[in-house]
């Protein structure tokens, strides 16, 4: 379909673009199916995507992150959906966990941990979710206990991107359980020297088959004081910075998401025939495109202020929040009329629109469920 350049975008950004778009076609799509099966991406990726300086692209050159902001981070979201990799974590890697550590750890934290993330040495995890407590963050039951100059942790995670494969998890746990959400504090544990720390199952879901999404267990990991993010009691206010970040990361990578899908299949009715006519003639068919195409520039022109909102350090929880749920449910909505557009083939995994019709339904869900997104956008009216 048809794009605007985006008004956040720059020529610098335009080369960005380029360099995004021929790694992943050469490094990314030819493994999707691969990948998929084998429930990941493969290790050294990472360490290819490095190599070319796609990781933490908006991390000051300092910590060996690319200089950039956070416009640099969509552009290679927009990239990833444009090619329907939904396989690598990078959004977590490079948009969520890096910046854990950059706008909350120590110099010390930033020089030791930023780098290895940026270089693709580690890859990066985010441990909030648990079996009994999603997106009630107030009620995990991880706890982190000081003895002496060590945390204990003990806990269990679930639904962790990057699970399988991390080096470094940002753990959130209680570290004072009887005062509830002011208790939780953010600790770092580095897996490869975490005695008790344990990977559960990957687990096996309906969508997004490449991105390894694991449960993670900690049997009394001790980790360093000196690994804990800010000070004891912040880390419920250090989650809820952090989040309005995350979920535009859900809201660029879905306006993206939704405009693959109606560029899959505009290409696919024009090609297709039925009754002796190409699919594209037929009227209901014109018309659900229409529909598609007008959402997906809807959507975009609302993603675009709020990039550009949080590109000058304006962009508010609420709105941040009607972004990713505004942007989730139209992409929802779209990639189902557009598998109805490919009839049978539609369901089939070897057609892309299958495989971003699956992996759509989740967007919905992490971040924050969207009817928690209402309510915390009902409560700023």
């Amino acid at each position: 379909m048809p794009t605007r350049r985006s008004p956040w975008m720059t020529d610098d950004l335009d080369q960005l673009r380029l360099l995004a778009r021929t790694f992943l076609a050469r490094e990314s799509v030819p493994h999707h199916r691969r990948w998929a099966a084998q429930g990941h991406v493969d290790r050294d990726f990472w360490t290819r995507a490095g190599d070319v300086g796609l990781l933490c692209l908006s991390v000051p050159e300092e910590y060996g992150g690319g200089g950039g902001t956070f416009a640099h981070e969509a552009v290679l979201l927009e990239e990833q959906a444009r090619v329907g990799d939904s396989a690598w974590g990078n959004g977590v890697h490079s948009g969520i966990v890096a910046h854990y550590v950059l706008a909350h750890g120590t110099e010390e934290q930033k020089h030791r941990w930023l780098p290895r993330l940026a270089s693709g040495e580690y890859v990066g995890a985010i441990a909030m979710s648990e079996p009994g407590a999603g997106s009630d963050l107030q009620n995990i039951g991880t706890r982190a206990i000081r003895h002496d100059d060590e945390y204990v942790i003990s806990g269990s995670k679930t639904f962790i991107t990057n699970g399988a494969q991390a080096e470094l998890v940002v753990v959130a746990a209680k570290t004072d359980p009887s005062q509830g959400a002011a208790g939780i504090s953010l600790l770092v544990v580095e897996t490869p020297s975490a005695a008790g720390f344990r990977r559960g199952r990957v687990l096996d879901k309906i969508g997004l088959k490449g991105q390894d999404t694991a449960e993670l267990f900690f049997d009394d990991v001790r980790v360093p004081a000196t690994n804990l993010l800010g000070s004891e009691g912040e880390g419920f206010g250090q989650l809820m910075r952090q989040l309005p970040q995350e979920r535009l990361i859900i809201a660029v990578a879905s306006v993206a998401g939704i405009e693959a899908a109606v560029d899959l299949t505009t290409a696919y009715v024009k090609d297709r025939t039925a009754f002796g006519r190409e699919l594209v003639k037929f009227q209901n068919t014109r018309f659900t495109l229409a529909e598609c195409a007008t959402e997906a520039r809807v959507t975009r022109a609302f993603v675009d202020e709020c990039v550009q909102a949080h590109l000058a350090g304006t962009l508010d929880v609420p709105t941040a929040a009607m972004a990713k749920w505004w942007s989730t449910e139209r992409l929802c909505r779209v990639v189902d009329e557009c598998v109805q557009l490919f009839g049978g083939y539609g369901y089939m995994t070897e057609y892309p629109i299958a495989r971003a019709w699956a992996d759509a339904r989740v967007q919905k869900i992490y971040g924050g469920t969207n009817e928690i997104m209402k309510e915390i956008i009902a409560r700023s009216l």
